[in-house]
């Protein structure tokens, strides 16, 4: 699977991003210039058939008498925090009761990366995380005339390990409770203000910790970490390390073995591993205080192990009413919207590869395909009535308990059913949000029609007068979006108009006034070949020269649909800062009822989980606990040559010290989510016993409920990444280095 990191805050990111304010003179940000240049001849556009996704058949739950459905003591996850681990539940449950040194070696030896999760795994700076959080740095130290992303990279020597640009890991060396600082700040704001105050109160407690750390020149980062919606908050102090590069990394063949159809499920055969290193200032490997040893010896069923890593974002405490909301609205349309631009971005790659090469879009499709997968997953399993009547079960129980305490109950007695009547007030707005979803975001809007937003903004504020520094911020922006090629502008531009004209109907105004009696493909077609925003120079000479006006087609474009635009946004932003304000709320009733029995919501902070390896029923059969490289081949010779199940060169014919029984894959109970991608599983001892990369398809519903019964975590396993770092990649220096510490260049 590509990045699970962003898989659910991502889209909560792109929702909010979509209502950011534009319409008027005042504020946003880009910028843009110039003489308009001429047309340049058209290309090809490929006529993509945009796909929007049918609502699944109602679950149907057989047997299950839906009255009688409680909620689990796990629902909520087991998403646990280093500030508030649950020591008599681990106690309890597996005989363990791990000391605070424990604590501290588990939470130094994990790394956070800028989309995953990492380890220490040597004394040496060598670090472990999942090819496919590697899959850019691959791209990126690629020399001319390599494909290191389809050929594999393994660095024999010191010397041969490349430096890794714009990449860094962050280590957490502290964590500090600032609860009442920051509840003090926020004390009686709402809003914008709130938002405000809390940046305040982040860069003034940040001020204080990196002075205590040795400060910015020591590479220290603060972030402000909200628990329980705010209920908790801590400072965690990280160690960021800029130096690293790429040790290892297979084949992506191997690496996503299986491709998009095997993405979510199990069994699975996936060396999804690479290898980094860390390097200190003097360009020495870096000496970690503590880090994980490799446990050579693995894993069996019934294991207890433990997960530490940074899980991207859940949504479990959510209200019912919320969740009920994106079931019909909200997840819909990002699904729709995944779909669509997947769809147009495959096709223009499979017409203009290189192209397609030169902008990285292969890695974007990757990523996107396993957002569309997941986010399947996310919005079918609210369709299912047993996870909503556990949900709905354990918000009778809270409310319940809100009711029984009077002081809880004049505090927060109203928010849940205000929450429930935000949901019913939004879906007023759900065609906008529909059509306007991610406007700015460059996966899925054109890089012309978002010069074009801004474009309209700046001309629109110079005419009314707007200050120079106002113009000056949406000037900024305006320039500085990159070029993307004209064909996939046109696809993209094409499934844009396609989503207005299905959410407001093709005889509406506005979709009548964007289109006139034509296709969303013809009209996507002629901006793109007649504006001068097509084409980043010569739209910043357009937008400084003067020659820009309302009359580029791409601005007449944004004019056509700047009505229910505006509609949108000014009704969007109010109800967003309700609900935050509201959550809030909800987050300090719940941490005063439960205090910490139920973990927070995942905010890709540091946690620690829990499980055991166990397989599960699934398709009538039962999914052994792990596989091997035996189980890898078969899938090779059943499906052949040129499928998602084809294997690079160098694996065709092993030698025969390769030991085909060595497990590759296995499954546990752990819970993790976008984010846990690259984090170490490790055994009660701290010894990495497993990489996690991915999760079965039934547990994508994982963003608001936790199952242990199917939830289950897919992990590379140790045994066989030291199988095939030895005797298919001949990395000797690589496994010693796991084996004994010790450094070797072979």
């Amino acid at each position: 699977m590509t990045s699970r990191m962003w898989v659910s805050s991502q889209w909560r990111a792109v929702a909010a991003m979509s209502a950011m304010a534009f319409v008027g003179a005042g504020c946003s940000s880009y910028s843009g210039a110039g003489n308009q240049a001429p047309s340049p001849a058209p290309q090809t556009v490929l006529q993509v058939d945009t796909v929007f996704v049918e609502a699944p058949a109602p679950a149907m739950a057989i047997g299950v008498d839906i009255d009688t459905v409680r909620a689990g003591r796990f629902d909520n996850g087991k998403m646990w925090t280093f500030e508030y681990p649950p020591l008599d539940y681990f106690r309890e449950t597996y005989g363990f009761a791990p000391d605070s040194s424990w604590f501290v070696r588990a939470r130094v030896g994990a790394l956070r990366l800028p989309n995953c999760t990492a380890s220490f795994v040597s004394p040496n700076g060598l670090v472990l995380t999942n090819h496919h959080c590697a899959r850019e740095s691959v791209t990126k130290v690629a020399r001319d005339g390599e494909r290191l992303l389809d050929e594999g990279f393994y660095a024999a020597t010191f010397e041969e390990e490349r430096p890794v640009e714009d990449f860094w890991a962050d280590q957490l060396i502290n964590i500090v409770d600032v609860t009442d600082e920051v509840h003090a700040a926020v004390a009686g704001q709402a809003g914008a203000a709130r938002a405000q105050a809390l940046q305040a109160v982040e860069e003034h407690i940040a001020q204080q910790l990196t002075g205590e750390h040795g400060g910015e020149d020591a590479g220290i980062v603060v972030e402000l970490i909200s628990l329980w919606d705010g209920a908790k908050y801590s400072a965690y102090v990280f160690r960021r390390f800029s130096n690293l590069s790429l040790v290892m990394a297979p084949e992506l063949q191997i690496g996503y073995f299986g491709g998009d159809p095997d993405n979510f499920t199990y069994p699975r055969y996936n060396l999804d591993m690479s290898f980094f290193r860390v390097y200190d200032e003097n360009g020495q490997p870096y000496r970690p205080e503590h880090f994980f040893t490799w446990s050579e010896a693995g894993v069996e069923e019934g294991d207890a192990v433990f997960i530490i890593g940074n899980p991207g974002s859940t949504s479990r405490l959510q209200t019912v009413a919320q969740l009920e909301f994106r079931r019909a609205v909200a997840d819909k349309a990002i699904l729709d919207l995944i779909t669509s631009r997947v769809t147009a971005m495959q096709a223009f790659y499979d017409a203009h590869p290189e192209e397609g090469d030169a902008v990285d879009l292969r890695n974007t499709i990757f990523s996107l395909l396993n957002s569309e997968k997941a986010y399947t997953g996310i919005w079918e399993g609210l369709h299912d009535p047993v996870t909503m009547a556990k949900r709905r079960d354990a918000e009778e129980q809270f409310q319940r308990a809100i009711e029984a305490d009077p002081s809880l109950r004049d505090q927060y007695g109203g928010l849940i059913r205000r929450m429930e009547e935000i949901q019913e007030e939004k879906a007023e707005l759900g065609p906008h949000y529909s059509a306007f979803l991610a406007m700015t975001s460059p996966n899925f809007t054109s890089a012309t029609l978002r010069r074009a937003l801004f474009g309209y903004q700046y001309l629109m504020g110079r005419d009314r007068g707007a200050p120079p520094q106002a113009l000056a911020g949406v000037k900024e922006q305006f320039t500085s979006f990159g070029d993307q090629p004209r064909g996939l502008q046109a696809g993209l531009l094409s499934a844009r108009l396609a989503a207005m004209t299905q959410h407001f109907g093709n005889g509406g105004d506005m979709v009548t006034r964007l289109l006139n009696g034509r296709t969303p493909e013809t009209v996507a077609h002629d901006v793109i070949a007649q504006s001068v925003l097509a084409d980043s120079a010569s739209a910043v000479r357009a937008l400084e020269d003067g020659t820009l006006t309302m009359d580029d087609p791409a601005l007449r474009l944004v004019d056509g649909f700047l009505e229910q635009f505006g509609q949108y946004q000014a009704g969007w932003g109010g109800f967003l800062q309700e609900e935050e304000n509201i959550a809030a709320q909800l987050g300090r009733a719940r941490f005063d009822v439960y205090g910490t029995s139920i973990p927070p919501d995942a905010t890709f902070s540091l946690r620690i989980a829990d499980g055991v390896v166990r397989g599960f029923e699934y398709n009538g059969t039962v999914a052994p606990v792990y596989t091997t490289f035996y189980g890898l081949y078969d899938r090779y010779y059943s499906y052949g040559a040129g499928t998602e199940w084809d294997l690079p060169d160098r694996w065709l014919n092993p030698p025969s010290s390769f030991d085909m029984s060595k497990p590759v894959n296995f499954v546990s109970t752990l819970d993790i989510i976008g984010g846990n991608s690259g984090s170490p599983v490790v055994n009660s001892d701290l010894e990495v016993v497993g990489l996690a990369f991915d999760g079965n398809i039934e547990s994508l519903p994982g963003d608001y409920i936790y199952l242990p019964d199917v939830n289950r975590a897919v992990s590379v396993d140790v045994r066989g990444m030291l199988e095939a770092l030895e005797d298919i990649y001949d990395a000797g220096r690589i496994v010693e280095e796991l084996k004994t510490g010790r450094l070797a260049n072979r």
